[in-house]
């Protein structure tokens, strides 16, 4: 069962990213690539996991401090390996809160394939901003 981020990411919500761990500078979400994320070679695209690995990371931060926002100042990422799973598993990513000011979180992250092998880590720093009041989703 996902956990609710706390705010409204039409993005995220596209995407289809679960958050599963949000806990004390700590979080994991779930990502199940569809066709669409993929690149020419088959593998989940290396934009995809990049925003994968942001979310993961402001995850991460925000658990620190739910009733604040953040907003990504810098993020540096390495591709270890394709990220690839079997139809029906998702990719895990890991989010940790390295260090954190007042205003700034320093935190890294990583994806690991459905074998628990890494595939991609990434550090990020992000500032905290007040939270800004969304608008319910669109019906239909």
């Amino acid at each position: 069962m996902s956990l609710d981020f706390g705010a409204r990411i039409p993005f995220v919500d596209h995407l289809g990213f679960t958050l599963e761990v949000f806990d004390s500078g700590h979080s994991e979400l779930h990502f199940a690539p569809k066709a669409e994320h993929l690149n020419s070679f088959d593998v989940t695209h290396g934009g995809a996991c990049m925003t994968f690995l942001d979310v993961v990371m402001a995850s991460a931060a925000r658990s620190a401090q739910p009733d604040m926002g953040v907003v990504t100042i810098e993020m540096k990422t390495s591709f270890m390996r394709p990220a690839t799973v079997p139809a029906g598993q998702a990719l895990v990513g890991k989010g940790h809160l390295k260090h954190r000011t007042r205003s700034m979180a320093f935190t890294e992250g990583s994806v690991f394939d459905a074998q628990g092998q890494l595939c991609a880590h990434a550090t990020g720093t992000f500032k905290y901003v007040a939270r800004r009041e969304t608008a319910p989703p669109a019906t239909d």
